[in-house]
């Protein structure tokens, strides 16, 4: 329990969506639509069911984001990329694109987790876009935990990026 909500599972979450977006095709519009934050009330029935504290603004954006990236991407399970890793690979110099560096920088110039929201909106479209298979439950959880270990946080996804590991070698080490 926290704060007397219970303990939300990231995993059970990202699996809840991805499985249910596969036949629920309102859900899937209104998740794609939580994309803009002045809509973002859409998925606050799926969150809600599923166990998230709607007035924790936090939580719920980051949820909310994660939702409406899984909802755009159409994946039949969790991804593997670190969203490091899903940047580099999105761009065909990989760690040496300067424009890859540029948006990596952005990412990790965020101060707060609902920051890295904002930001990570079109980064996750951008990569969806290039094929990349993000890791939706790591990056949620990354997103959840930012505001208590930023310098962790940002560490992790700087040395994703210019490890850029492949999708085999991505568990936390």
């Amino acid at each position: 329990m926290e704060n007397g909500q219970p303990h939300v599972n990231y995993q059970g979450f990202i699996k809840f969506v991805i499985d249910r977006l596969e036949h629920d095709r309102a859900m899937r519009a209104r998740l794609r639509q939580a994309d803009n934050p002045n809509m973002e009330y859409q998925s606050w029935e799926y969150l809600a069911r599923f166990g998230v504290n709607l007035q924790n603004r936090r939580k719920c954006k980051a949820f909310a984001t994660v939702a409406a990236a899984l909802a755009r991407a159409d994946l039949k399970a969790d991804g593997t990329l670190g969203i490091g890793c899903a940047i580099a690979q999105s761009y065909r110099d990989g760690k040496d694109d300067d424009q890859a560096k540029a948006r990596l920088r952005r990412l990790l110039a965020c101060k707060t987790s609902e920051e890295v929201c904002d930001v990570l909106r079109p980064l996750l479209r951008l990569v969806d876009s290039r094929g990349q298979p993000v890791g939706f439950e790591k990056l949620l959880r990354d997103i959840l935990f930012f505001d208590s270990y930023p310098e962790d946080t940002r560490a992790r996804w700087a040395q994703d990026f210019f490890n850029t590991r492949s999708e085999d070698d991505t568990e936390e080490e």
